[in-house]
């Protein structure tokens, strides 16, 4: 340790010190921690490309909010603020980041102030081998710094969630079958549950049952498990044991899950899809928006139980929050059809074919969504463009019957019965 100045000794004395194997294998352990069986992330500090030093208490400020936002997604593991600043100023190799931390993915970015605007860039980079996973920029004026850094926040976080969930659905895929543990076979089973189709949905049912048999006290799988079930349930033939099964893991979605919001979202959406008790739903709904206000996911159930609701104002708040929130998001059609239904029934039929296209365009394979496009061309008098729609959703659902349809009276029956006359004047079957 060199030559050290020792109590009550005039002259310096060389020092040593000692390591036992048993501590160096212990500290390597320390520096080089296992990766944690979930998505995990460590947020850098920004760096102030502003040239004001003053300016460094809004960058790390910043960066505070955002750990703390990600930090209320479940399932998420985060690095805390006093670990990354450790790193600030530093020149830093990524990958060594992400190995001393023990996390996946590494964010880091830069502030960067010019007259009255503020310049936000913000990266995620898989810790591994380096590679960028998303980049995006965010900019507003500096008038009240206070104001843009909570809505800097929000976009970030609200991005950043559906982004890590579809990196983190790759990295299962790419994973041997031999391998898989209950989270990787639960990021399996997402993209089955998104394309909302009858045999994606068995698909679905399949790996998420296999998921609660490994692990059942898994909230937000009895959430996803409830959708599949509900999806099959409307769709499938209506069949007594789909239903009781959708609510059964609603129930337990929303019990084991009070403070999961995705479980609470998933749980809330199905049981007033099924049950028709919205305010029940709509209560669950704004828990789960308190513990994550940036969650997509829930604004978008929110939009469609709140329009069930006939509470439209709210209904399309919501919708365009989720839609800001995570533009990208493979969900997104649930907000686009709440908000093709809300002009549907208040006559804005313009409107209503173009939220219907944009929800076609994300989930081509849901049978709903033409129902809806169909019903607003004929309202149009459209009545080609309508048995086009049509034809299209035949082609999607061929055993599509407008009775069925009228069945799943997820509104009142005045408005069931509007649409199902639509649908009968272009053709659909009975």
């Amino acid at each position: 340790m060199g030559e050290q100045h020792v109590k009550n000794i005039a002259e310096p004395l060389p020092v040593y010190r000692v390591l036992r194997q048993r501590f160096v294998a212990d500290m390597q352990q320390l520096r080089s921690p296992s990766l944690p069986n979930k998505p995990s992330i460590a947020v850098l500090p920004f760096t102030n490309m502003s040239g004001d030093p003053e300016q460094e208490y809004f960058t790390d400020g910043l960066v505070e909010d955002l750990i703390t936002g990600l930090s209320k997604i479940p399932g998420l593991f985060v690095i805390a603020r006093n670990s990354t600043f450790a790193y600030k100023g530093r020149t830093l190799d990524i990958r060594q980041v992400a190995r001393e931390l023990g996390v996946r993915y590494v964010m880091e970015g830069s502030v960067r102030r010019a007259a009255d605007r503020l310049r936000i860039t913000a990266q995620l980079i898989e810790g591994k081998d380096a590679t960028h996973v998303w980049a995006d920029k965010f900019e507003g004026a500096a008038e009240d710094v206070f104001d843009l850094q909570d809505r800097l926040t929000e976009s970030i976080v609200g991005t950043l969630e559906p982004t890590l969930r579809r990196a983190e659905i790759d990295r299962a895929r790419r994973k041997r079958p031999d391998s898989l543990d209950a989270y990787d076979l639960f990021l399996r089973a997402l993209p089955h549950t998104y394309a909302n189709t009858p045999a994606d949905t068995n698909e679905a049912l399949r790996l998420l049952n296999e998921v609660l048999s490994l692990d059942p006290n898994y909230a937000s799988a009895h959430g996803y498990a409830a959708w599949g079930y509900e999806q099959r349930f409307l769709r499938g033939g209506f069949h007594p044991e789909d239903r009781a099964a959708a609510l059964k893991h609603a129930n337990i979605a929303m019990a084991i899950g009070a403070d999961d919001p995705q479980a609470l979202s998933m749980g809330a959406f199905v049981h007033a899809t099924i049950t028709h008790d919205y305010a029940r739903a709509i209560s669950a709904l704004d828990r789960a928006l308190k513990l994550n206000r940036n969650l997509a996911l829930a604004y978008g159930f929110s939009a469609m139980v709140h329009m069930y609701s006939e509470i439209y104002e709210r209904a399309c708040d919501h919708a365009f929050k989720a839609l800001r929130l995570s533009p990208f998001d493979p969900l997104n059609y649930h907000s686009y059809l709440a908000l093709a239904w809300v002009h549907l029934f208040t006559g804005r039929y313009d409107d209503a074919v173009n939220y219907s296209t944009l929800a076609i365009q994300v989930a081509p394979g849901f049978s709903v969504l033409y129902a809806s496009l169909v019903a607003a061309y004929v309202n149009l008098d459209r009545l080609d463009a309508a048995r086009a729609a049509a034809s299209r959703l035949l082609e999607v659902a061929p055993g599509w019957t407008n009775s069925a349809f009228v069945r799943m009276s997820v509104v009142r029956p005045e408005l069931m019965e509007m649409l199902a006359s639509a649908l009968r004047k272009a053709g659909l079957p009975e």
